[in-house]
């Protein structure tokens, strides 16, 4: 990207995990004057600052308090801000998204329901309007994931079929379920509960989680994983591309042996939301399943990884061909970042960094048609952030 005289001003709503690695992203490769982070609990957003001014040796992180339940508010902590990250529950960004728009700051999130997205997208024009550029679930997956796919599809001349899997796993697997909780459980337990949707045969169809099981192998020390399906990993793509792609799918890889414990769980209604009564009191499930299930892959000294791995089939050079494109990340030892950390967080802030350089087009776009796919690999190069690639050509 181009470096600029006049730098920019960022900012993050939601000190959390990813967020905090969205902020130092900013602050290091944004060309950035300034980075606030906010936050209802100040505590977090002053911890979060502190943490980044320190990794950077200089004072260019402020915090503040920020309640996104209150409109009036995040448009005052968005003035004079160029682009920022929402980092925040998923239910929050329409409501930040028309926020957005009256502050006229650009801003992409980290997503988590397809549903809000869409309507998201709906703000299209009043974004043009207001010269910015709004682009939903900048995640992991959906997010990196997605543009990985669209970066497969430019490496061939007719792609037809996208398969995606990906995941973030322990280094060191522990028992009982072999898993590291690296971001927040309710987003975890939305991907196991939740249908997703895929395109099979050229047509979008909706597919229930926990299903269609296989095994997938990576690289040593990593070996076998299963793969299997979950809710929200394909966004938006599959309505972008009906009609033009005859498969477009994801599924999540875990340590062999994880689906079967968490299909008993599903099977048992763990993971639903109607209340039941015991005892005369009514009690969520899915909370019963969050506060047994988080100690027990909760672990904060341990060191994770994150994979996703891209094959798209179609044609090259008249011939019938596959693309495989591959990311494996892992836990960053200099800023003690994690490998989830760095894939979601650091995803997110180059896709802010490319709005305040106008390298993104103004309006509200999906990310996979929003990111320029190849620059975005470029800037994951030069974060440490490696994507291989290669062209098989098929019998």
């Amino acid at each position: 990207m181009e470096c600029y005289i006049m730098g920019h001003n960022y900012a993050l709503i939601g000190a959390g995990r990813q967020g905090t690695a969205a902020a130092y992203d900013m602050a290091k490769n944004g060309d950035a004057d300034k980075v606030l982070i906010g936050d209802l609990k100040i505590k977090n957003a002053k911890q979060s600052a502190q943490r980044i001014n320190k990794l950077l040796n200089r004072e260019i992180v402020e915090a503040a308090e920020v309640n996104v339940e209150n409109r009036r508010t995040i448009i005052n902590f968005l003035t004079d801000v160029d682009a920022f990250l929402s980092a925040v529950p998923y239910y929050f960004n329409l409501d930040i998204s028309k926020a957005a728009i009256e502050a006229g700051a650009s801003m992409c999130d980290l997503g988590g329901n397809t549903e809000l997205v869409k309507q998201q997208l709906k703000l299209d024009k009043e974004a043009k309007k207001a010269g910015i550029t709004i682009v939903p679930d900048c995640g992991q997956v959906p997010g990196m994931g997605t543009i990985l796919c669209a970066y497969a599809m430019e490496l061939l001349d007719n792609p037809l079929e996208i398969y995606m899997w990906d995941g973030g796993l322990p280094q060191n697997p522990r028992p009982p379920f072999n898993y590291l909780l690296t971001f927040n459980i309710e987003g975890l337990t939305n991907e196991y509960a939740e249908p997703t949707y895929f395109l099979r045969d050229y047509k979008l169809m909706e597919i229930n989680p926990l299903e269609e099981l296989e095994s997938i192998s990576f690289p040593d020390p990593i070996g076998t994983l299963e793969a299997f399906t979950t809710g929200g990993g394909t966004s938006t793509a599959p309505w972008t591309f009906e009609g033009k792609l005859k498969v477009y799918q994801n599924k999540t890889v875990r340590y062999p042996g994880h689906f079967d414990q968490l299909r008993a769980f599903f099977d048992l209604g763990l993971f639903d939301l109607k209340p039941l009564e015991l005892n005369g009191k009514k009690i969520i499930p899915r909370e019963v399943f969050h506060t047994l299930f988080e100690p027990k892959v909760t672990f904060k000294k341990d060191k994770d990884l994150v994979v996703i791995r891209v094959k798209c089939v179609g044609e090259k050079n008249g011939k019938n061909a596959e693309a495989i494109v591959e990311l494996i990340d892992y836990y960053d030892e200099k800023t003690g970042f994690t490998a989830m950390e760095r894939t979601t967080g650091w995803d997110a802030s180059i896709t802010a960094i490319m709005m305040t350089h106008e390298i993104i087009s103004k309006g509200a776009i999906p990310v996979e048609l929003a990111v320029p796919s190849e620059l975005f690999i470029s800037e994951l190069s030069k974060r440490g952030i490696m994507v291989s690639n290669e062209i098989n050509y098929l019998k």
